[in-house]
């Protein structure tokens, strides 16, 4: 299983320290995210700071940025890190979409394929000198003069992966991506029952191997060296359940369990601008379904009984309160799970 930390992209001198210091500690990847911040010039530090560690959004929201815009920064991080960039995009909901963006809203599915079918066109126009002609609903892209086509990188292709948590979501991912990230906001149960047979799907429509494609996430993780730090953790983590069962198109997760209810109950807080209380809504059995809890000793262990056998790449903080020997062998512990994922496909 491979392991990346978050970079602290709301402060980009810190960005290239703390990309080489998560490799130095044995990282497989530093992530950047797109909330507060965008997600992609923090990656420009952490290319130039870092040799080994692979380098991705998790995720960037893609309807706001013209798949060309896309491209281009993608290409050029892709380059300057000397092939070790990954994009993972992401929908985002349709109020932020038309509301906090200014975007007009269409039924997300078919518009991202071609998404990601557009963006595959440009680079492979740019590295194979293929006539640039994508033609679909949603986007068209027919012109690509010498003065705008960067010359070919030499590398292997650049990694696309989508956020998913609905069924039809997953089956695309399986079908025209490389990886699926699957959200925080998931349980082993609908993980089993729900994603995982729609990635399958997806896969064996398109003929595509399991192996080649990458697993991200599916669940949260509370860690740390004693009962305090772990408590912290779970109130911390409580809140994220509550904020994301808020949002009704999560609620396919909670009536997995028969939790439509708490779902229901939790928007309409919401509605009301009631954040700070809807934590407490959330019982243990429910946090407990959502986040694997944890002490240091114990997290390898955990997290192959929750994730192992699907889940190739989690997202871990850095381990601040135990020294650096025990922090990367905790690290190399979590490595030596195994996973289906073997390699992205190379070519454009």
């Amino acid at each position: 299983m491979r392991v990346e930390t978050g970079l602290p992209i709301a402060d980009w001198r810190k960005v290239g320290p703390a990309a080489a210091a998560a490799e130095a500690a044995g990282f497989d990847g530093v992530m950047s995210f797109e909330i507060q911040h965008d997600p992609f010039a923090p990656l420009a530090f952490a290319a130039l700071a870092t040799e080994r560690v692979r380098l991705g959004t998790a995720i960037a929201v893609c309807f706001p940025r013209s798949p060309m815009v896309t491209a281009n920064t993608a290409w050029d991080l892709h380059v300057h890190s000397k092939g070790r960039f990954t994009l993972g995009l992401g929908t985002q909901v349709k109020g932020h979409n038309e509301r906090r963006f200014s975007v007009p809203w269409s039924p997300p599915l078919p518009r991202l394929r071609e998404y990601v079918e557009s963006l595959r066109a440009i680079w492979r126009c740019w590295e194979n000198g293929e006539k640039l002609d994508y033609q679909g609903e949603h986007y068209r892209f027919t012109l690509m003069t010498p003065e705008f086509c960067p010359p070919p990188s030499g590398l292997p292709a650049i990694p696309i992966s989508i956020a998913a948590v609905r069924p039809a979501m997953m089956k695309l991912a399986g079908r025209v991506c490389d990886g699926v990230r699957l959200h925080g906001f998931a349980t082993k149960k609908y993980i089993d029952e729900v994603a995982m047979p729609q990635v399958e799907a997806g896969l064996a429509k398109a003929d595509r191997a399991r192996e080649s494609f990458e697993v991200w996430g599916g669940g949260f993780v509370v860690t740390g060296k004693d009962e305090a730090a772990l408590a912290k953790g779970r109130e911390q983590i409580r809140y994220r359940v509550a904020f994301y069962g808020s949002t009704r198109s999560y609620h396919p997760v909670l009536d997995v369990h028969g939790w439509g209810d708490l779902g229901m109950k939790l928007h309409a807080m919401s509605k009301e601008g009631r954040w700070k209380e809807m934590a407490a809504e959330v019982p243990d059995d429910v946090l407990d379904t959502f986040a694997v809890t944890a002490p240091y000793p114990d997290l390898a262990r955990k997290i192959e009984e929750r994730f192992g056998g699907v889940t190739d790449s989690l997202t871990l903080g850095t381990p601040t309160d135990i020294p650096e020997g025990p922090a990367r062998e905790l690290l190399q512990d979590i490595q030596r799970i195994e996973s289906r994922f073997k390699g992205f496909p190379t070519g454009w």
